[in-house]
């Protein structure tokens, strides 16, 4: 938010100075807690040790305890007791009928009202209706989006009007490095399916 917020600031041509009081939220040991922890919120848990963040995490099957070992992770196996911990809740999961709406009312009541939520997965897996009345009434601090319900929203949707949300157009593999490693793993599960060998990335494996 600080970071949006600090480039309008920046930018603006009503600026004469730069407030010294302008605090932001630190990251550095805050406690992430990550809802989903396959290979990619595996990787968020790695690049969070960098800031010697506390990690929890929640999902379906626990990791093995060198895994966990590995980047200092802690298994919440009820999701809320991971929400009501948490400085910031990255949501990584897939969407499935499981999923749909898993971060409603109830459970964004439980978050600290300090607390920020990042959603990278899909638009869905959050009520956006909850979500706006969080925001308006400050039961959490925060939230940023990757990812929405619809894509883009409609332009008179409230979140889009909200100065404590980020928004971003679904970008978190827009990169041409990203898109090219994925063509490229997918080029090569085409070819492995036409040569009737076994599929290296197989979404649903037998």
């Amino acid at each position: 938010m600080y970071l949006h917020a600090g480039c309008q600031i920046a930018l603006s041509p009503d600026t004469k100075h730069f407030a010294v009081d302008w605090l932001g939220v630190e990251v550095t040991r805050a406690t992430l807690g990550i809802i989903g922890m396959g290979s990619i919120g595996y990787k968020v848990a790695q690049r969070a040790t960098a800031f010697h963040m506390r990690i929890l995490y929640h999902n379906r099957n626990r990791r093995r305890r060198e895994e966990e070992e590995a980047v200092g992770a802690h298994y919440c196996a009820k999701m809320e007791d991971l929400l009501r911990q948490s400085d910031f809740v990255m949501l990584v999961v897939n969407l499935t009928p499981e999923t749909h709406k898993l971060i409603g009312k109830k459970e964004l009541g439980l978050m600290k009202p300090t607390a920020t939520l990042i959603n990278i997965s899909r638009g869905a897996v959050i009520d956006q209706d909850a979500l706006v009345e969080a925001l308006q009434n400050k039961v959490i601090r925060a939230a940023a989006l990757d990812v929405t319900y619809p894509e883009p929203l409609p332009r008179d949707h409230p979140l889009l009007n909200l100065s404590n949300v980020i928004i971003t157009p679904h970008i978190g593999t827009a990169t041409v490095q990203a898109i090219c490693m994925m063509a490229e793993e997918a080029i090569t599960n085409m070819l492995a399916v036409l040569n009737h060998q076994p599929i290296p990335s197989e979404v649903f494996p037998k």
